[in-house]
């Protein structure tokens, strides 16, 4: 019966403990060898290109260089080395979303069990790319979600509806913006329009909902 091939990993976290509870759960397994750690994304890339590990366990979130940045270069470097992202993040789209595009073959979440952490080693080392459900959902969620309405308001409509939102009378916001009141009311009557609204209340409620002034 032939030996099961060692799977070498590096572990890349800016918190040491995180790195030591990763070689504590690798030792209990002697298919997966602990070859290497970094603290931070830069690191990681030079760290790689010494070790060559077969697989990263590579935080989201470091300094210096992030997780998302570190696996684009090292995936560009060596595409032999694959890379499981981790981050502590569950809520994530994006994050989720560049990761995988970055290049990382896996996505868990710093609370996986030992054994889901391990039998995601084995499967990225075997070329089966492995999400966490709640990254799959993350994941559909972004596919499907609508994107944010701008009802194509000019940049001056925006500053005259930030206005609104702090509650100014057209008076008010023409003397803000050192504009005619007559001006402002035309602004008014097409930031209406645009929004579908029916009063300065409604649009201003509508401005909230779309988040179209920061």
């Amino acid at each position: 019966m032939s030996e099961q091939p060692l799977i070498r990993v590096m572990a890349v976290d800016d918190h040491m403990v995180v790195r030591q509870g990763f070689a504590t759960v690798l030792k209990a397994y002697p298919d997966l060898e602990m070859v290497g750690e970094a603290s931070n994304g830069q690191e990681a890339i030079q760290r790689c290109a010494e070790l060559q590990p077969d697989i990263i366990l590579m935080d989201m979130m470091m300094p210096q260089l992030s997780g998302v940045e570190a696996t684009r270069v090292i995936r560009e470097r060596h595409p032999n080395t694959q890379v499981i992202a981790l981050t502590s993040f569950s809520n994530d789209k994006q994050l989720v979303q560049a990761a995988l595009s970055a290049g990382a073959t896996g996505y868990l979440f710093k609370d996986v069990s030992a054994a889901d952490l391990v039998n995601t080693i084995r499967a990225v080392h075997g070329g089966t790319p492995v999400l966490a459900p709640d990254a799959t959902r993350l994941l559909i969620q972004a596919k499907t979600e609508r994107p944010p309405q701008s009802f194509n308001l000019s940049e001056r409509e925006l500053e005259v509806l930030a206005l609104l939102i702090e509650g100014l009378s057209n008076g008010d916001i023409a003397g803000r913006l050192t504009i005619s009141r007559s001006t402002i009311k035309f602004h008014v009557s097409s930031i209406l329009g645009k929004l579908g609204a029916n009063s300065r209340t409604e649009a201003v409620t509508i401005a909230h909902q779309h988040k179209l002034v920061k």
